[in-house]
């Protein structure tokens, strides 16, 4: 009995998963389309104010190609339309690289959010050794504020968000096709 009733559930949940894919889903005041596969279809610049309730998430992003790293191809970098944002892509699944010539072009990427989490102390590390290179000028004045500028930034959001932790949001990338207008 136990086990027709498990079996009557999860048929029941399978239907209702096979009934919403395709329809928009409202998730904290933004609008987001969910594929037929259910993953989140969002752009880069809408992403990051519903990352928290994505991680681990298989998610559809959409966005453009700023920059792919030369060496490996291992990953890329997407921004949305209003280039507020950016996310890194990293290659895996059938993404063996990314060529450089995607850069500028429109990609509509398959994955999986991740996060990583930065904590006070690694973040005062960071501040320490970028005093240090600016103390033995290892490293030009102006590399070094913009650092020290993005290490306050973290912390401000850190207050903001009443969080122990700074987080990075980044997409596992399983697949992609670039889009065509």
């Amino acid at each position: 009995m136990k086990r027709l009733t498990f079996i009557l559930v999860a048929f029941a949940l399978f239907a209702v998963s096979c009934n919403n894919a395709g329809q928009k889903q409202n998730n904290s005041g933004h609008e987001q389309a969910v594929s037929e596969a259910g993953a989140v279809v969002v752009d880069v610049d809408s992403l990051f104010s519903v990352a928290e309730s994505l991680v681990d998430a298989p998610v559809v992003i959409r966005g453009y190609v700023t920059h792919t790293c030369k060496h490996s191809g291992k990953r890329c970098f997407l921004t949305g339309e209003g280039q507020q944002h950016s996310i890194r892509v990293e290659a895996k699944g059938e993404i063996g690289s990314f060529d450089k010539e995607l850069v500028g072009s429109q990609l509509e990427v398959n994955g999986i959010l991740r996060e990583s989490r930065l904590t006070e102390v690694e973040i005062a590390e960071m501040e320490g050794s970028v005093n240090e290179k600016l103390a033995k000028e290892e490293a030009s004045t102006e590399t070094c504020e913009t650092e020290l500028a993005n290490i306050n930034e973290m912390r401000e959001w850190m207050k903001a968000q009443g969080k122990d932790y700074y987080s990075i949001y980044y997409i596992d990338g399983l697949n992609y096709e670039k889009v065509h207008n």
